[in-house]
């Protein structure tokens, strides 16, 4: 079972990654503006980060298994869009489409963890949680890259898509035989108040970020920005009185004061800071290099294979390292931007960095990625009950997603704030490096928080749920999934 629902955290980063290299090949095309290109990309990742509460909530209430293969279908059927789309409205439509459906289907990875596996076994079990984000960073950037050139059957970009099908369709015939579910018992109704007003809080705070600086910083897009924190303050509210009124909130305020997760939750923002480095990285690689869609996306392979080897290194990392992993991991991030950076300034502008030391740098930036990733999932999720891990996996997910909002709007825009009107190799150089030094900075201060955050480790949440009201929650199989969780359902 989870086997199959780690292919639900597969396919969203894969079509993350997979688009990057495509998007010359659309605007040739489709014809499509600079705005529909980036609506190709924000669509799917603004829609994915506002729909993960919702989505890791929905497997808490109706089944993770369930909710994963009802996500995987709509995710296959968005794809289909994306793939047979003939104008660029259609595409990002199917794109929306594929952000919503991928945000029912990935939560539920990450709460099958929580609420299946024993805690000697969860490190084992978020390594390869891990590993499947550096597989699919291997496979998107490389594999976008080579469906493109070969240009199967006619498809040109449109395969990049359409690979999703088959991967669906086997899927849905081996998975579901060995469906096992795993629920809270006491499923509660969804709170469709809660749902509302998350969705519209992180789609007023995401879509200006998305949006803003393309459109030239609108009035709309400061209003959206102010708005935000006076809708997460009615959210709050709502979801307090929901609680008191003995409902199931969307996001549980007593589970949400856990100790010490605000500042996990806080290393994850920061932890996707890097997110802006794969798209700067395509255009210095195309535009100041004059790489090929293949080749771009085949300079990406290292790092993808230290990402795809540090999950799988945590386990013995552990043993030498303690908790203090995370922050190792951050470290190595940081130190391999910076060597980045002297690699690209030791090159004349418009000169590829030596291949070598170009090669480590990045194997080493995606080893410390992959090697941080588990055991930053396991600092936020373990310091709240399993039955809520469905709960937590959607709040853990979307705040890597307000991350990357985050580092593409403010790290992008100062991107191309330095590069203004230029577009030589060494202006497009210049601002390369200096957002690199931005990303680095940023992992550098999430693994000092991460540092500090070791040495307080989680609680056991059944001593953070002493003072709640008891339920029982089972797995569907009748095997206990926590006891002293979440409070029984009452009035919503």
């Amino acid at each position: 079972m989870f086997v199959i629902l780690l292919i639900g955290a597969f396919l969203p980063p894969l079509d993350f990654f997979i688009v990057n290299v495509a998007l010359p090949s659309i605007r040739g095309e489709l014809g499509a503006s600079s705005s529909a290109e980036q609506l190709v990309i924000s669509s799917y990742a603004g829609l994915y980060a506002v729909t993960l509460i919702t989505g890791g909530r929905l497997g808490d209430l109706y089944g993770r298994g369930r909710v994963f293969f009802i996500g995987l279908v709509g995710f296959a059927a968005a794809s289909t869009l994306c793939g047979l789309a003939g104008a660029p409205w259609a595409l990002v439509v199917g794109r929306a489409l594929q952000g919503v459906t991928a945000a029912v289907m990935a939560p539920q990875a990450l709460a099958s963890v929580q609420a299946i596996f024993p805690e000697g076994e969860k490190p084992l079990a978020l390594s390869l949680y891990g590993a499947v984000f550096g597989l699919a960073s291997v496979v998107g950037q490389a594999l976008g890259g080579i469906l493109i050139s070969l240009d199967l059957w006619g498809l040109g970009w449109r395969a990049i898509f359409l690979v999703n099908l088959p991967v669906a369709l086997l899927v849905v015939l081996f998975g579901i035989p060995l469906l096992k579910e795993t629920r809270a018992q006491d499923a509660c109704r969804l709170d469709l108040g809660g749902t509302v007003l998350s969705m519209a809080t992180l789609g007023a705070l995401i879509v200006p970020l998305i949006e803003g600086r393309e459109a030239g910083w609108p009035p709309w897009s400061w209003l959206s920005l102010m708005a935000a924190p006076v809708l997460a303050w009615f959210f709050w509210r709502y979801e307090i009185r929901l609680a008191r009124a003995g409902g199931t909130p969307l996001v549980d305020p007593a589970a949400m004061r856990a100790p010490g997760l605000g500042r996990a939750l806080l290393i994850a923002l920061l932890f996707y800071a890097i997110a802006a480095f794969f798209l700067l990285f395509s255009v210095y690689l195309q535009d100041a290099l004059h790489r090929t869609a293949l080749a771009a996306g085949l300079v990406f392979l290292p790092f993808g294979a230290g990402f795809l080897l540090g999950p799988l290194s945590t386990p013995f990392c552990r043993r030498i390292l303690g908790a203090y992993v995370n922050p190792v991991g951050m470290g190595l991030e940081a130190a391999g931007f910076v060597g980045l950076v002297w690699a690209i300034m030791a090159a004349p502008a418009g000169v590829s960095p030596a291949p070598v030391p170009l090669a480590v740098l990045l194997f080493v930036i995606g080893f410390g990625q992959g090697l941080a990733l588990p055991t930053l999932m396991r600092m936020v999720t373990g310091r709240v009950a399993p039955a809520l891990s469905g709960m937590i996996a959607g709040v853990a997910s979307s705040t890597l997603q307000v991350g990357t909002a985050l580092s593409v709007a403010v790290i992008g825009g100062i991107f191309y704030t330095v590069l203004g009107a230029r577009t030589d190799p060494a202006a497009l150089t210049q601002a390369f490096v200096i957002a690199i030094l931005c990303i680095a900075a940023c992992l550098a201060i999430g693994a000092g928080l991460s540092v500090a955050l070791a040495r307080r480790p989680a609680p056991p949440p059944n001593e953070e749920d002493a003072e709640r009201p008891r339920g029982r929650h089972r797995l569907d199989d009748g095997q206990p999934d926590h006891i002293g969780a979440p409070r029984p359902c009452g009035p919503a």
